[in-house]
This record gives structure tokens, C-alpha cells and sequence, in this order.
């Protein structure tokens, strides 16, 4: 596996924008993996990423070996604690939630990472993550105990995602949360971005292909989609289709 971050960075220097689709293993069901894996590899995703705010169930290494077997799409782990570790997938987001106060998220869970980490190949990519207030609480917010930033305060998102890139962060993070009611605005999506150097991902209430075409649009270089695949594994061509009946 080539270097993910380098690639990501190499994209963005290209304005080439990427597309993960996340899967959160609670949410799999292994009989059924391979159709699932067949819808992937037939989108145009560029990287798979795994985790959930929870994650109770054992599957995580036989999901990546799965998934692996049909393709070479990079696995990132999307972690929600150090539990969500496996050496089978190829990246890490190491990921602190730095628009919360929560001592466990911002280095808690790191501290209790680090050594598990140190005995695996994986790519470790540092990630500020910033949590943005959608209209409903999220699974973030109930189990990071951490209240989102106000979605209509573009001053502060940019303030903590400019902190974030100070303190080392290869990455940047504008969560909506999974089922978000409200996508992040293009608004911050704009104003955050043209304000650092580095990447930045934008996921969360993304429903349909002109939100992920909005979001880059504003700056995104990576956008993420959850649940719209997870509840429509033909989200692509039901879109390209809607599209086209349209015309």
C-alpha cells in the first residue's frame, strides 16, 4: 500500500476530490458483506474507512480481510476508541475531538492507543475532528459527552480547525455527526478552507450527490458518506438515475 496521506496531499494539489464511504461494523451483517463489497467497488469511492462512535461488535478484522480480498481500495479505521484498532486495515485517522472539552477524547483514548499502535504497520494519520451542531443530537455528541460547535459561528469552527493545524494535525475533520439532520454549510465548508494548508474532510447529513458536489464545491478535498449508503447501497446509480430522469 502506497502512502495514504502523501496521496491525499498529491490530490489536493491536483484539486483531484476524494470520496470515502464509512461503514460502521455494528451495522454489517456478514452474510450479506459480499453484495455489499460489490456496491462499493462499483461507486466511485476512492477510500473505505471503518468505525463508529461504538463499535460492540468483533467483526473488524474479518470485515477489512473481506473487503480486502475484492480490492485495493485503502481501509482507514475511523476509530471511536482504542478497541477499534486492527492491524489488517492499512490507516488510522488518530483522531482528537478538538472542538469538545472531553479530557478522554482530546487525549485519553490516545494515551491508551499509542502503545497497540506502536505494535501494528499502520499508517498513523494525526486528525483534528470538529464536531458540528445538525439539528439533532448525534451518536458523536451522546457518547463523546461534548457539545458540537454552533453551526452558524464560522468564526470559531475556523479558529479551532486553524488550533488544530498548529498543533500538528495532518488532517481536519467538519463532522455533522452520522444522521445529521443538516449537512456542514458551504459556508464554513468555504471559510475553513481557504484558512489552512492542510486536507480537509467534511462528512455528516450528506444525503444525495449534490450535497457531496456542494461540499466540494466549497473547498471539501475529501467528503464522507455513511448513512445514505448504509440505507441505500444503490445510492450512486439511484442518484445518477434520479439525474437523468430528470433531464
Amino acid at each position: 500500500m502506497t502512502n495514504i496521506y502523501k496521496d491525499i496531499l498529491k490530490a489536493k494539489s491536483e484539486n483531484a476530490k476524494l470520496l470515502a464511504i464509512l461503514l460502521d461494523p455494528d451495522k454489517i451483517d456478514l452474510n450479506t458483506i459480499e453484495v455489499l463489497i460489490s456496491k462499493i467497488y462499483q461507486s466511485p469511492a476512492t477510500h473505505i474507512f471503518i468505525g463508529g462512535s461504538l463499535v460492540t461488535t468483533n467483526i473488524l478484522d474479518e470485515l477489512i480481510l473481506k473487503i480486502k480480498k475484492r480490492g485495493n481500495l485503502p481501509i482507514v479505521l475511523f476509530p471511536g476508541n482504542p478497541s477499534q484498532i486492527s492491524d489488517k486495515a492499512d490507516a488510522i485517522l488518530f483522531l482528537t475531538l478538538i472542538s469538545g472539552r472531553n479530557p478522554d477524547f482530546l487525549i485519553e483514548h490516545q494515551v491508551k492507543a499509542a502503545p497497540i499502535l506502536k505494535k501494528t504497520q499502520l499508517e498513523i494519520i494525526s486528525t483534528g475532528y470538529i464536531l458540528i451542531e445538525s439539528g439533532n443530537e448525534t451518536a458523536v455528541e451522546r457518547v463523546s459527552k461534548t457539545k458540537p460547535l454552533d453551526r452558524n459561528n464560522l468564526d470559531l469552527a475556523l479558529a479551532t480547525a486553524q488550533a488544530g493545524e498548529m498543533l500538528g494535525n495532518k488532517l481536519i475533520y467538519l463532522e455533522a455527526g452520522s444522521g445529521a439532520k443538516q449537512a456542514v454549510s458551504m459556508e464554513m465548508i468555504k471559510k475553513v478552507a481557504q484558512n489552512i494548508e492542510i486536507p480537509l474532510l467534511v462528512g455528516g447529513g450528506i444525503v444525495d450527490l449534490q450535497g457531496i458536489q456542494n461540499a466540494y464545491q466549497a473547498g471539501a478535498d475529501l467528503v464522507i458518506i455513511g448513512t445514505a449508503f448504509e440505507n441505500d447501497t444503490n445510492f450512486f446509480n439511484s442518484e445518477i438515475n434520479n439525474r437523468q430522469s430528470t433531464i
